[in-house]
């Protein structure tokens, strides 16, 4: 072979590993996506029935990854630090929109270091006591916290969670003062209000739903405009005389900025075919979690306008930061 021939040769061999690259088709291998709360918990549920799916429609393993911690964001700094080739994608609450409010610091930027990619349901929140409490509803809790104040707690699934947020707004409605005490999660938060460490808890709605139908736990109330099919005796806040926390929250993917807008568009779709599953959907509308999977777009609106929404509900309920 000439020179010259051998020269081409070697060039069409280095041109074409890059087109290889280039062309392979996402996804090609197995995709994780962090849940930052822990195993047992609704987030880490709705992940698994979903993931389950989609992974059906990608024809690749997707495996779940809880990472528990600060409230969501040691999770949420893993993905943040991650390849952005989609192949690690976060599933969080809508605590992802307060922590900017609410941390004086913070290892990642929520509006800059991640692509909101879809919210995967919206849920409203059930209002939880315990059952060896002697509240039954938001009314007496609210009489009991006064008459003793400091001496009941409240949980949630980590500072700075929307749990955390939520029943700080309850406190400042209410002009009660409840202790703090955080866990690692919704699931050991439940155990807490079963033995009675804490007197109130915001839940997500599936695992409050469930936990209150079985007697587990006590109702006090619920978040909606208007009370829940699945618990018709447990009236909303506003019912109640507490007015502010006609409120909800969601869970959404999302992926490291800079992962290409193909391979978001790529995992909004498979998400949202998901979700269009007769049965899947059955299943989440069940426990009260209505289905989303919106666009991109959509969903980086709805993300811009709660991390707004959250700045003032801190500032005004004087919520202090966290380090």
């Amino acid at each position: 072979m000439s020179r010259l021939g051998l020269m081409l040769g070697a060039l069409l061999s280095v041109c074409a590993g890059p087109i290889g690259v280039q062309a392979e088709t996402y996804p090609s291998r197995t995709i994780r996506v962090v849940v930052p709360y822990a195993p047992g918990g609704g987030v880490s549920i709705l992940g698994q029935i979903v993931t389950n799916k989609m992974s059906e429609i990608l024809k690749q393993p997707i495996i779940i990854d809880n990472r528990p911690g600060a409230g969501g964001n040691l999770g949420a700094e893993i993905v943040a630090k991650s390849p952005p080739d989609g192949y690690t994608i976060l599933l969080h609450t809508s605590a992802m929109s307060s922590a900017s409010a609410l941390y004086s610091k913070l290892p990642f930027d929520p509006s800059k270091d991640f692509i909101p990619v879809t919210m995967v349901i919206s849920t409203q929140f059930v209002i939880a006591g315990s059952p060896k409490d002697p509240a039954t509803n938001l009314t007496e809790l609210a009489t009991e916290a006064k008459a003793t104040p400091g001496a009941l707690n409240f949980g949630s699934s980590g500072p700075g969670s929307s749990l955390h947020i939520f029943a700080e707004m309850f406190n400042s409605f209410t002009g009660i003062r409840m202790v703090h005490i955080p866990y690692r999660g919704d699931a050991p938060m439940v155990t807490a209000l079963i033995g009675n460490d804490i007197q109130l808890a915001f839940l997500p709605q599936a695992n409050g739903i469930a936990n209150v139908q079985s007697n587990l736990i006590r109702g006090l109330g619920v978040t909606g405009t208007k009370r829940m099919e699945a618990l018709p005796n447990v009236a909303t806040a506003a019912e109640q005389g507490v007015k502010g926390l006609e409120v909800g929250s969601w869970n959404a993917m999302f992926v490291p900025a800079g992962t290409p807008p193909e391979i978001v568009k790529t995992i909004q779709q498979a998400v949202a075919q998901a979700l269009a599953d007769p049965k899947l959907r059955e299943t989440l509308i069940q426990t009260g979690q209505e289905p989303v999977g919106d666009t991109p777009e959509q969903f980086a609106a709805t993300f811009k306008a709660d991390v707004a929404r959250f700045s003032k509900v801190v500032e005004v309920a004087k919520i202090p930061k966290l380090d």
